[in-house]
């Protein structure tokens, strides 16, 4: 059985895509499932909160961005790295994972500007030898 708190993360799409597909199977052929959906929406929508639906919907357990960028760059301490790593691997937070992403993609995007950066500061080294041997005019 679907607990309550598993479909309110449902709503959120904080579960894994795996646990997702589960849960939308069994919405598609359990009425009274739906009917418990419907409940939970219609609860959440009348501003009734508990301290779990404000902890799921605040990503109060989500490590924040500026801690994934020390985890990617292994500038962690062992107990919080090992959290983080936990949260995105057994947890599974497509939020967090897609965060994860993109500061890889960054760092990608920016060991490519740096080697731009390099290649130009090449040329620019070898012609300036060059561009002194014009006379001036």
């Amino acid at each position: 059985m679907i607990s309550d708190p598993v479909l309110l993360a449902y709503l959120e799409e904080s579960l894994s895509g795996e646990v997702m597909a589960t849960i939308e199977n069994e919405l598609r052929r359990d009425s009274k499932l739906r009917d418990r959906l419907s409940a939970l929406i219609a609860q959440r929508e009348s501003g009734v909160h508990s301290v779990g639906d404000i902890w799921r919907r605040n990503r109060l357990s989500c490590p924040t961005r500026e801690e994934l960028g020390s985890y990617l760059l292994g500038a962690m301490m062992d107990d919080a790295a090992q959290y983080v790593q936990f949260h995105i691997k057994q947890i599974g937070c497509r939020y967090c994972q897609a965060n994860l992403e993109d500061l890889k993609a960054a760092e990608e995007s920016s060991a490519n500007a740096a080697n731009v950066q390099q290649r130009r500061n090449r040329f620019f080294q070898s012609s300036v030898g060059r561009i002194q041997k014009f006379p001036e005019r």
